[in-house]
């Protein structure tokens, strides 16, 4: 690893990042850890001033930049965080920066980054798409491209993460990490790996764009066809050529979560320990608790990579959250049509202590039959358990049930 990239440059990375980012809390989750069986630890990376990691890699480049490139500019590709991170530092160095981002990343990115100061491009229906044209303005405008993750100081930057997670818990047994193009992952795992090698490091990645997955099972960079995900910070398709190498040599496991694991862990962060991510941020914790990891007993840090997501979105996650843990449910009841047959129904509801978020009620185009109709109902419950007890009683009751559609 030391000819790709040392522990030393990460050290420097580290001096030179002092006042510039956050030394990030490194807070101890009670809950989570007896939820998981292990010591579990969250590394608060969403508390940044831009709101992810991402700080650390592109400071520590703008700040090596000399004058004549700092007088020419940057431009820089991002699915919103890394160009989040690119925006506010250049401002605060006084550097003119051009970010590209995919057409569909969220508003709250968009915005922030246009507030910052930098010229926002949306162009492209994914990462990718925005990367070749970043690269296209970059040569036209003879701007310094600042790469999101294949480049060593910006894989430095990260590792400054793992310097700090040294520091806070030097009884880690193993750290859990958000991958994308693997930079994070990259750094975090050197710099851990160099001082402690007994230290498990755990890549985490959507289950729809498993692209580090893949390159370190082919031992080579592939290319993934595009694919929707709720963890838009994380959807690259082709990880770096130095991250894969690093990865390679220094992360033990990757695995990957789906689309309903980091909605639940969304709703467990913001439920249980008042914090907000974002679906790359949830990763780790949707790995720990839906995976089996071989870690029961350690101590483990989970990397809360982001916290940048939309509030309408959070509102959608939410809802899948909830359905995935069994506290919001929709089913079907085939009844009498005749009066009173729906109030008995929602007074037995009731009694059952289930309460009805939403309720149709359809004659003309459901499949009942002559002289019966169908209610649709949507129900807040505490879980599967009074689930399956308003469902019994509603059997016992007479009703006919349809599963949820």
């Amino acid at each position: 690893m030391k000819d790709l990239l040392s522990v030393t440059e990460i050290e420097a990375a580290r001096q030179r990042l002092k006042g510039a980012i956050l030394e990030t809390p490194c807070a101890y989750a009670q809950t989570l850890s007896e939820m998981s069986g292990v010591r579990c630890y969250l590394k608060l990376e969403n508390v940044q001033m831009t709101g992810s990691f991402k700080e650390r890699g592109a400071a520590n480049l703008l700040m090596q930049l000399d004058a004549a490139e700092r007088a020419t500019g940057v431009a820089a590709a991002s699915a919103g965080n890394h160009g989040l991170a690119v925006a506010f530092h250049a401002a605060r160095l006084g550097i003119a920066a051009v970010i590209v981002m995919p057409e569909w990343a969220p508003l709250i990115k968009v915005t922030s980054a246009r507030r910052y100061g930098a010229e926002v491009i949306l162009a492209g229906a994914n990462y990718d798409e925005a990367y070749g044209r970043a690269r296209e303005i970059a040569t036209e405008r003879g701007l310094n491209f600042v790469h999101p993750f294949d480049d060593p100081r910006v894989v430095a930057g990260q590792g400054t993460i793992g310097l700090e997670l040294l520091e806070q818990r030097p009884d880690l047994d193993a750290v859990v990490v958000p991958i994308g193009g693997g930079g994070l992952v990259a750094g975090v795992g050197l710099a851990i790996k160099a001082a402690r090698p007994d230290v498990r490091v755990i890549g985490v990645q959507a289950e729809a764009l498993p692209a580090m997955q893949r390159a370190l099972e082919a031992r080579s960079r592939v290319t993934l066809p595009p694919a929707p995900t709720i963890a838009d910070g994380i959807a690259v398709r082709q990880v770096g050529e130095l991250t894969l190498a690093l990865a390679s040599r220094c992360v033990d496991e990757v695995v990957t979560v789906t689309e309903e694991e980091m909605a639940n862990a969304i709703l467990l962060l913001l439920e249980i320990e008042k914090t907000v991510v974002e679906g790359a941020g949830a990763t780790p914790l949707a790995a720990l608790l839906n995976r089996r990891l071989g870690l029961a007993g350690r101590t483990v840090v989970l990397v809360l990579s982001g916290g940048n997501i939309d509030v309408t979105m959070i509102s959608r996650i939410i809802v899948r959250g909830l359905v995935k843990d069994g506290r919001l449910v929709r089913f079907g009841v085939i009844l009498r049509d005749q009066p009173g047959a729906l109030a008995r129904l929602t007074a037995l509801i009731a009694e059952c202590r289930a309460n009805i978020v939403h309720i149709e009620h359809d004659r003309a185009f459901s499949h009942a039959a002559i002289g019966e109709s169908r209610v649709e109902l949507t129900l807040e419950t505490t879980g599967p358990e009074q689930i399956d007890a308003v469902k019994q009683r509603l059997v016992e009751a007479g009703y006919g049930l349809e599963e949820p559609f």
